[in-house]
This record gives C-alpha cells, sequence and structure tokens, in this order.
C-alpha cells in the first residue's frame, strides 16, 4: 500500500457521507447536475485568512495571488477578506476587474507581458511589478504615449532562494525579474522619469512547509530591500515579501507553523533600518488560502480488477487534476488525501487504484490506496484541490471538458 496525504482540517461526516460546508457531497452533486465537480468552502477559506491575520503583525498586508484558483464567486468572496489581488496576465485582470476589484489593489507580474497589456495596465492604473530593462523602458514610452503617470515597481531576481521550496523562483539565472545587482539603476531611473514609484517585488520561492526556512527568506527579502534602496537613493514606499507559504499534500507532510513566521516577522518590523520605517508590507498567498478549501468530486463508473488489481474508473481525471495525478511539476508520484465521499467514516477495506476516465497510463488519482470497499456511483473526493486544479489542468484534452465548479 501507498499512503495517501492528510485529509485536512474542517471536514466532517454527516450521515457516513463528506460534508463541505456543512451539505453533504452527494447533494451537491446533484446540485450541479454532474460530475466531476470542484467545491470550494466560503467557511475555509475566511477562517485561514483570519487565522493568519491573528498571527501576521498589523501592518502587513494580505494579497491573494490570483493564479492560484480565478473562479469568480471565489474572487468576489475573497475579496471583502484580503488587501490586494496579484495578477500575471491581462485576462486575470479583465476577471479581477468583474469581480469587483479596483486597479489601485491590483499588481502584475510575470515575464513577456505584451505592449497591449502594458498599455491596459498603465491606463487602468494597476501596479506593474517590471521584470527587465525592456519592460520598464516600454512601460516608459506606453505611459508618455497615454500621456498619464504609470504605477511601477522593480521586480527583484534575488541572489537567495527559499530553501526547500517546491518552486525556486529566485537564485541563479532566472527568467522573473531584474537581477539584484542591477535593480539600483533601474530604480534610480524610473524615480527621475517622475513614476508612480512603487518600490519592489521579491518573490524566492513556493510551497515550503518549514517556517525556519520562510522567516530566514523574509529576512533576506527585508535587508535586500534595504540595501536596494539605499544604493538607488529612493525611497521603498512598497515592498511585496512574496510567499511562499505550503500546505500539506503528502503523506508525513506538517502544517506550517504561522505563529513563528509571524512571531519573527513582527519581530523584524520592530526593528526595521530607517529606509524602511514608512513602507507598506504585503505578503502575496495563493494556495495557502484557497487551496485546502477546495474538494474535487468525481463518480466511479466502473470497478474492474486487471492482474488480481482493483481499479475503480472514475468520470475525473488529470484533465482536471493535473498536480493530484503526479504530471504538475513532481518528480516522483505520491498520493494526494483521497477519500470515498460517500463512505466517508467507514473502515478501509481494501488496496485499490483510483483512475480517471482518460486514454492515458498517466491518468491517476491514488495509487495502492487502502480504502473504503466502493462501488459504481460512489463519490471520491480529491482534497487539497483549491488551487492550481481547475484552471491549471487541461481540460480540453481529448474533448472531456472543464469541470463544474461552486463555492458553498
Amino acid at each position: 500500500m501507498k499512503a495517501l496525504g492528510p485529509i485536512p482540517a474542517g471536514y466532517s461526516a454527516i450521515d457516513g457521507e463528506l460534508a463541505i460546508g456543512g451539505r453533504l457531497a452527494s447533494a451537491l452533486a446533484d446540485e450541479a447536475g454532474d460530475t466531476p465537480l470542484f467545491v470550494y468552502s466560503r467557511d475555509l477559506i475566511a477562517q485561514r485568512i483570519a487565522d493568519l491575520r491573528a498571527v501576521m503583525p498589523e501592518r502587513l498586508n494580505i494579497h491573494y495571488a490570483m493564479k492560484a484558483n480565478p473562479y469568480g464567486p471565489l474572487l468576489e468572496f475573497i475579496a471583502d477578506l484580503v488587501d490586494g489581488l496579484d495578477i500575471a496576465s491581462i485576462g486575470e485582470f479583465e476577471m479581477a476587474r468583474e469581480a469587483g476589484y479596483l486597479p489601485r489593489e491590483i499588481s502584475f507580474a510575470g515575464p513577456g507581458k505584451r505592449d497591449e497589456e502594458l498599455q491596459a495596465a498603465i491606463r487602468a492604473g494597476v501596479t506593474l511589478n517590471l521584470e527587465s530593462e525592456g519592460e520598464a523602458e516600454r512601460a516608459l514610452d506606453t505611459a508618455k504615449m497615454l500621456g498619464v503617470t504609470p504605477r511601477l515597481a522593480i521586480r527583484v531576481n534575488p541572489t537567495f532562494e527559499l530553501r526547500g521550496s517546491g518552486m525556486k523562483m529566485g537564485g541563479g539565472a532566472k527568467p522573473f525579474g531584474l537581477d539584484a545587482d542591477r535593480v539600483p539603476a533601474l530604480a534610480r531611473k524610473l524615480v527621475d522619469a517622475g513614476v508612480n514609484w512603487r518600490g519592489f517585488h521579491i518573490y524566492s520561492g513556493s510551497q515550503a512547509l518549514d517556517a525556519e526556512a520562510i522567516i530566514e527568506s523574509q529576512g533576506h527579502v527585508l535587508d535586500l530591500a534595504a540595501q536596494l534602496g539605499a544604493e538607488a537613493g529612493v525611497e521603498v514606499p512598497h515592498l511585496n515579501m512574496g510567499g511562499g507559504f505550503g500546505i500539506p499534500y503528502f503523506d508525513k507532510d506538517t502544517p506550517l507553523d504561522i505563529a513563528a513566521v509571524g512571531a519573527a516577522l513582527k519581530d523584524r518590523f520592530d526593528n526595521l533600518p530607517d529606509i524602511l520605517s514608512e513602507t507598506e508590507f504585503a505578503i502575496e498567498l495563493g494556495r495557502y488560502l484557497v487551496g485546502e478549501a477546495g474538494v474535487y468530486l468525481t463518480r466511479i463508473v466502473d470497478r474492474k480488477v486487471s492482474h488480481g488489481t482493483t481499479y475503480l474508473v472514475t468520470d475525473g481525471g488529470l484533465h482536471h487534476q493535473l498536480a493530484a495525478s503526479g504530471n504538475f511539476g513532481t518528480v516522483v508520484r505520491r498520493n494526494y488525501p483521497v477519500a470515498i465521499a460517500t463512505r466517508f467514516d467507514a473502515p478501509p477495506e481494501e488496496e485499490v487504484n483510483v483512475v480517471g476516465c482518460l486514454c492515458t497510463p498517466l491518468d491517476r488519482l491514488a495509487d495502492q490506496a487502502h480504502l473504503p470497499r466502493a462501488e459504481v456511483g460512489d463519490l471520491v473526493a480529491v482534497f487539497c484541490a483549491g488551487a492550481y486544479g481547475a484552471s491549471a489542468s487541461p481540460s480540453a484534452f481529448l474533448g472531456q471538458g472543464p469541470a463544474c465548479e461552486m463555492l458553498v
């Protein structure tokens, strides 16, 4: 058998069945009219943000990294709970505007911004996190053409990285941001050009569960921002410190100690250098805010045995859950938290493989999992599905199409 990942806190059984937001999984599937289905819990999202605010410094703003989950009703709901929104395309900008976000609440990062994206962002008053000198030149030219003062920050490619992070966003050659040693000259140029100078964006990694590693990285971020501001001779009005907060996906993963991170950051904020004394600080978090609040429900359509191995074949798969299938940056596939939703409190009885409906051996949702006996018609729940699920998976593969989504 292969262990399953830990089911996040906040889920319970009603009459033996998984409940999400106080509602039975089967009732949610009936309401949606079809499976597969992503369900996102309002209560779990709100509780996560409240818990985070309780331990972080009061002057620290919390931004939502929209790429984690851009579902419209979720965006509208979270708008009242966070202080800003981080986007990475003009498409996300349009979705943000539809959800009611104001341009001044939005920052736009990402390499390869097209001219039309720069134009739309500058015209609207979005903060652009510049990724290169070339992008800075295009932004200045665009602002001059439009006759507006642009809101500009510099994304920094730091020399350090976040230890233990799932994706390294700093340290060495990267397509993201400007190498730290070249930042002061560009910052001085932007300020001299009369832009609305918005400081720095420094992101060193993502999906870390080690509090000490995050504390270390945040310390490096603060030191680097102070150094760059001093070398450029400019103020640092705003510092986006990045994120990196991870969630447990796999067996033996343990939750991040956010209280330790918050305490260390409070201590740093109490001892800031003069150049950062008036700085507005923010962290940007995506999966940490919404990942554990999402469940993917998929129905078993066949139960079969091949060479002694039992397969539960579902109507879902990697076209909606690329990460859970092990094909989204994972080197060695491990099982996400998975359960039989309609037999949630039943004891495990058998070892099975849970697979999807696609014609590829890559379409796996759980390998050698110890689960209650399930039959055709039962619902399988894949947890930690609130981030990088519906929008980060190839829903058009084999003509399957997107899954339903619900916020409850």
